[in-house]
């Protein structure tokens, strides 16, 4: 099951493997997706479009302080 948390008006939405973006995302979200290379961080804007860094984080806790970084700057 996904867990969110709200950062700076942002949701930080963390999925389980096998969980969907789209089916737990909305725009404007974050999401952090792990999979075999590591932890993901995507950013879903106004349009539904998914985009993200070129490179997996080693933990989730790397991942999730790097999306509170990105909420802050977009709160800005």
């Amino acid at each position: 099951m996904s867990t969110t948390i709200k950062h700076r008006r942002t949701n930080i939405v963390t999925l389980e493997s096998g969980e969907e973006i789209a089916q737990h995302c909305r725009p404007g979200d974050t999401a952090i997706v792990h999979d075999e290379h590591g932890w993901w961080v995507h950013f879903i804007d106004e349009d539904g479009q998914v985009e993200g860094y070129d490179a997996p984080f080693e933990s989730h806790n790397k991942a999730l302080w790097t999306a509170k970084a990105a909420a802050e700057f977009a709160g800005e």
